[in-house]
């Protein structure tokens, strides 16, 4: 990555969205209909930056829920971004380090000050980090639909709009099944599952019967603390097993791979606590000869560029979860939104971010803001 001058911090904006679903979305834990979502706004000497803070609304993913991040940003973390003031993107995660978990809410925070940096120098995100390619294919996630025909159907939408690989939601009573439909109807289109955290050790014989329909890997089929149990259902199973919410650091990220819980990482910056920390994961699992790829939290416009510019680094040889905006929104709040073409979404080549903000969809769908200065 290349170094960066400090930003002089004045403070910081923060709101909470509710943006609808294109259609209901459904997985392991729950359905959503709306996004919520945290966006901020880094306000420096020298312009703003952008950031989003991907909690949900509930505890249900991870630990972290909208307000809980509303309440630590504001209290805590934000206060002592403004103690310090000056400081470079990389000093974020430095002055943070103190306050424990929180890990969603550092990486929008980080990412804020990032894009402010990088607009005023110039610089794209994507050059920033290191990517390699100026476009990135596009996987699709699909979420658990009334019962299998339903499934195929939907996934046949998505393979008729281009998308490069499907993933499908799975979980106890809806994964063979859902599997062998989506199987049987495509033939050997590029396949994996998803199970959320759904099962347990016990659940082996089940998760091995998954190995007959040759996919690319299943992903997070236990909880996420449980990576021995990982390493023991990984020997079970000619499936790949990747892991998502279990890797929450470079240093969980070297642990699971250590104990072999796992030959495939999901890395999602929100997750690990910042694109730069993601960064450090690329790093360790390419020179490990580790496939990774970049998973999604139904971000806006903001984190689908951020995300882009992410899974264009040369690590990231698996297609990942970075989709058009329009798989999830009918409206976004950039100004061009991510499309798909050929099976593939741009990296934004413009200076940070690379998406302008359209002011007038931020406010319609802007249920609270406060801004902390100084």
């Amino acid at each position: 990555m290349t170094p960066t001058d400090p930003v002089t911090l004045d403070g910081f904006e923060l709101r909470v969205l509710h943006v609808p679903l294109v259609s209901p979305f459904t997985t392991s834990f729950g359905t959503e209909t709306v996004r919520e979502v945290i966006v901020v706004r880094a306000l420096t000497s020298d312009g703003d930056g952008w950031g989003e803070i991907v909690t949900g609304a509930d505890p249900l993913y991870s630990s972290e829920y909208t307000q809980g991040a509303w309440d630590v940003a504001q209290r805590f973390l934000i206060p002592a971004l403004l103690d310090r003031r000056i400081l470079t993107p990389s000093d974020v995660a430095e002055v943070l380090e103190p306050f424990k978990g929180h890990r969603m809410v550092k990486a929008g925070l980080e990412l804020a000050v990032l894009d402010a940096a990088l607009r005023r120098d110039g610089t794209p995100l994507g050059a920033h980090l290191g990517a390699a390619r100026d476009r990135v294919p596009s996987g699709v996630s699909v979420g658990i639909q009334r019962d299998p025909a339903a499934l195929v159907d939907a996934v046949r939408e998505y393979l008729d709009e281009g998308y490069v690989r499907i993933k499908i939601k799975i979980k106890p009573g809806r994964d063979v099944d859902d599997t062998a439909a989506v199987r049987d109807a495509f033939g050997a289109i590029p396949l994996q599952v998803d199970a959320n955290s759904a099962y347990t050790l016990a659940d082996a014989d089940t998760l091995a019967e998954l190995d007959r329909f040759d996919l690319l890997l299943i992903e997070q089929p236990l909880q996420e603390d449980d990576l021995v149990d990982h390493a023991t259902l990984a020997k079970r199973l000619s499936t790949p097993v990747c892991l998502d919410e279990s890797i929450v650091s470079a240093k969980a990220a070297a642990d699971a791979l250590a104990l072999g819980s796992c030959r495939i990482i999901n890395i999602k910056a929100g997750r690990v606590g910042g694109y730069l920390e993601a960064v450090r994961i690329h790093d360790l699992a390419r020179d490990a000869g580790v496939p990774v790829w970049c998973g999604g939290m139904l971000e806006t416009g903001i984190g689908r560029a951020a995300n882009a510019a992410l899974a264009a680094l040369p690590g990231f040889t698996l297609p990942g979860d970075v989709s058009a905006s329009a798989r999830f929104y009918m409206r976004d709040i950039v100004t061009e939104p991510a499309v798909l073409e050929d099976g593939h979404v741009r990296v934004p080549t413009g200076p940070g971010l690379g998406v302008e903000i359209d002011p007038v969809a931020l406010e319609d769908f802007t249920v609270e803001r406060a801004v902390v200065r100084r």
